[in-house]
């Protein structure tokens, strides 16, 4: 995966550097986020989807298969870029998020006009960039024209549900929905759905799988897909930031609306009406971190976590179930029940 981005950026080099160097700069803060970190997850799931269908590594059509697989991470790049911006993230894996990268670049140079615009501006645009390039490389892949038409509307639907899946999760933040299905229904297309399901979709898609194989991967990968989310989610708030990259409480601070956030409200309303008035004063403020830590307790003693940690142990199950009894071949059978477990109980 690594050399097939590592490839298609080298091949973007002569067009970009005809706009100058502003543009070729700002690529190369691009590739620099793309190829940085992260577990290659989505393309993992999408080539494991055409080796599960009978795909062949072995075969002359494999490479054109891998570096379609590997442009799923320039998807990532976009969303991952955009949702910083969304969420007004100041570091990512460490690092300054790619916004913030290029704030402090005009602030340093002391260009004018407001340095926060300008970087989110830059940054919209990379992530913009990144979607296209995505496209380009599945293009540039060198799939046979079959394969090609097979993945081509997955491909777009899958770029619909996490567009889509994003609007939504924006929408809850300012409407206040505090209900567990509006959380769940963003996890499912905000993440499980471009992240498990879909990739294994396409893998099995360019592999020409049966609709049965196509129905039991769909199953895993939403199952599955939305227990990584959840585990997110918990990691979110109770996560060690020297594991994550990211500053532990950041979810409650930012006021995302997870089914974390969403079973406590639920329980706290029920039973504990200063517990519910706690959380929705503070969730979404500029909270120290004696606030998230206390706010860290009650999301435990309200039971908040066990119904999460119940519910992503439930969701495995149901995954592993679907593909267990599917018709993938038992190399991917075994392989994917580890990516499963691997993606739900990870620490970071």
């Amino acid at each position: 995966m690594e050399q097939a981005l590592t490839d298609f950026f080298t091949t973007r080099r002569d067009p970009v550097a005809e706009l100058g160097p502003v543009f070729a700069e700002s690529v190369e803060a691009l590739e620099s986020f793309t190829l940085r970190g992260g577990k290659r997850t989505r393309p993992g799931f999408a080539w494991m989807g055409w080796l599960g269908a009978g795909g062949d590594p072995a075969s002359t059509g494999a490479a054109a298969v891998l570096r379609a697989c590997a442009a799923l991470e320039l998807v990532q790049a976009c969303a991952l870029i955009h949702d910083d911006i969304i969420d007004c993230s100041r570091t990512r894996r460490r690092f300054p998020t790619v916004h913030v990268d290029f704030e402090q670049r005009h602030h340093r140079a002391a260009w004018s006009g407001d340095s926060a615009h300008y970087g989110e501006s830059v940054a919209i645009l990379l992530g913009d960039l990144a979607l296209a390039w995505a496209d380009d490389m599945v293009h540039d892949a060198g799939l046979d024209p079959a394969a090609l038409a097979r993945f081509a509307p997955v491909w777009a639907r899958m770029r619909t549900e996490v567009l889509g899946g994003q609007l939504l999760d924006v929408h809850g933040e300012a409407s206040g929905d505090e209900s567990v299905a509006a959380a769940l229904r963003i996890n499912r297309y905000k993440t499980a759905a471009y992240t498990v399901e879909r990739p294994l979709h396409l893998g099995g898609a360019l592999a020409d799988a049966d609709p049965g194989l196509i129905a039991a991967y769909r199953t895993y990968g939403t199952d599955i897909g939305i227990a990584f989310q959840l585990r997110d989610d918990l990691l979110g708030v109770f996560g060690d930031p020297a594991v994550t990259g990211k500053p532990s409480g950041d979810d409650l601070r930012e006021g995302k609306r997870t089914v974390l956030v969403a079973e406590a409200l639920q329980r706290a309303t029920e039973t504990d009406p200063a517990a519910a008035r706690k959380l929705r004063g503070e969730i979404g403020t500029d909270l120290s971190e004696e606030q998230v830590g206390e706010l860290r307790a009650l999301l435990t003693e309200l039971g908040a976590v066990d119904a999460v940690e119940a519910r992503i142990a439930a969701l495995t199950d149901q995954g592993l179930t679907a593909i267990d009894a599917s018709s993938a071949t038992p190399e991917a059978r075994a392989r994917l029940r580890e990516m499963a477990l691997a993606a739900t109980r990870r620490a970071a």
